[in-house]
């Protein structure tokens, strides 16, 4: 019995704290409820301070006022600069754009669009023989020149053509390796045996096809090889 009243006296005094710590809790938070309502004011200025601005906004606020016109002048200087170099870096000649990803080009006369249309360009396959010989058919990414330029050319057979048609490889200078009227009115050399040219297979324009040359339809062709003269720049990607 004795030991029930005295649990019941322990049970009581527990109670009666946690009800004191209640109370005073609930006393602190209406104390500083008061002391934010009076400094509200100032409590905003810290949290303004405290909460990151947009990057426009906080120029803003860094730049005064009847500075505003100084600085905008400075922008503008800026940008006349850069426009300037980037001016610089655009051939005064016509130059040729071509893309491989669409298999598009643009015949370019500084930042105005001479001619455009659909090309064709290499087809990314690849071609093995005997010997560890290998050949990778893609068209060369860059900035390229136009080394020369041909009308009627003669397309010069190099080995994968017999190969990837099944023939033995005949000597350097067979008359199996020339063949006329291939490449189209006009041919205009990259390097490295890359050309731009004309095409029999004028369906296939438009389509990754080539064994890294780059093919125009024929008035397409014309165009480019009019406005391009020997040191032209054609840029791929």
């Amino acid at each position: 019995m004795e030991e029930t009243i005295l649990g019941n006296d322990s049970w009581q005094r527990k109670t009666i704290r946690y009800v004191v710590l209640i109370l005073v809790a609930v006393l602190f938070s209406v104390l500083l409820s008061l002391v934010l309502i009076r400094r509200a004011s100032s409590i905003g200025e810290v949290v303004v301070r405290l909460v990151p601005l947009s990057e426009d906004a906080s120029l803003l606020n860094r730049i005064p006022l009847d500075k505003l016109s100084s600085y905008q002048a400075s922008v503008e200087k800026d940008v006349l600069v850069i426009q300037k170099k980037l001016g610089s870096l655009i051939p005064q000649q016509p130059y040729l754009i071509v893309n491989t990803t669409h298999n598009t080009f643009r015949l370019m006369q500084q930042d105005t669009v001479i001619r455009e249309g659909v090309c064709s360009t290499g087809s990314y396959t690849i071609l093995t023989a005997g010997n560890n010989q290998k050949w990778v058919f893609e068209t060369p990414r860059g900035v390229l020149k136009v080394r020369s330029k041909q009308m009627y050319p003669v397309w010069v057979k190099p080995d994968w053509a017999f190969i990837e048609e099944g023939l033995p490889v005949p000597s350097p200078r067979h008359t199996s390796r020339y063949e006329y009227g291939m490449l189209g009115d006009y041919k205009l050399e990259l390097g490295n045996g890359y050309l731009i040219h004309g095409t029999l297979y004028k369906r296939f324009l438009g389509m990754a096809v080539t064994h890294g040359c780059i093919r125009l339809g024929n008035e397409d062709l014309k165009a480019v090889y009019w406005n391009l003269r020997s040191g032209s720049k054609v840029f791929i990607y």
